[in-house]
């Protein structure tokens, strides 16, 4: 009964005064011990709120950006494997493929916001389509249209000639860890001598991100110039 007296005064304390005040609950009389301390709050507008809220806000960001790993790196269809399931759905040319943990525009549909594999394709009509692909099972999640038309001519030029596609790319570059994106680079601006190269990242668990570039010519892997812990490191 007095624990019940204190929280009702506490609580009629707080909304006449218009502040926040706190009550430590008890089990019953004085002679009976005490529970552990809940800190409580009323807030000036009459609602009650646990303290520890937010720490918990922290905690689930963190749980999510676990999860969020975890998908990329547990993903079962590889680059090649992505790119091909893109190009059986739009066929063309791939010019890109990235591993994303997940799909901020989620417009309402779940599918969207799983890990996916992102592929750009460049159709021989010259116009650019994104093509999803789930991780897990290579199925097509969805694409739609771009809007990349200033480009085409640019990756044309770059890839003239050459015999190693982005899925060859990544295969060539497997070798060095989980690949988790492969982009064209068509001027060589990225890495300084102005030649077209295939950039691939890779994930592995002792070294985490590493970047590479292949030859589009001859599928010459080598490590990216910013990569300085790899900078001396090559491979055919």
């Amino acid at each position: 009964m007095r624990r019940n007296i204190v929280i009702a005064a506490v609580t009629a304390a707080a909304l006449i005064g218009g502040g926040t005040a706190t009550a430590l609950a008890t089990t019953g009389d004085d002679d009976r011990g005490t529970a552990p301390r809940a800190d409580v709050s009323v807030s000036d507008d009459g609602g009650v709120r646990d303290e520890a809220d937010g720490q918990g806000d922290d905690a689930a960001g963190e749980r999510d950006d676990r999860d969020d790993a975890d998908r990329v790196t547990s993903a079962k269809v590889t680059a090649a494997e992505a790119i091909a399931a893109a190009l059986r759905e739009t066929p063309g040319t791939a010019v890109s493929a990235d591993l994303d943990a997940a799909d901020d525009d989620t417009d309402g549909d779940d599918r969207r916001e799983r890990a996916a594999w992102e592929v750009d394709v460049l159709a021989g009509d010259g116009t650019w389509h994104s093509v999803r692909i789930d991780p897990g099972t290579g199925k097509v999640l969805g694409s739609h249209r771009d809007g990349d038309e200033d480009d085409t001519a640019e990756v044309r030029a770059a890839l003239k000639g050459t015999s190693v596609d982005a899925a060859d790319a990544a295969r060539a570059a497997a070798g060095k860890g989980t690949v988790t994106s492969v982009d064209l680079d068509d001027d060589g601006d990225d890495d300084g001598d102005g030649r077209a190269a295939w950039e691939v990242e890779t994930r592995t668990d002792s070294k985490g991100e590493q970047d590479w570039r292949v030859d589009p010519g001859t599928g010459k892997v080598t490590a990216d110039r910013s990569d300085s812990d790899d900078s001396g490191s090559d491979d055919d």
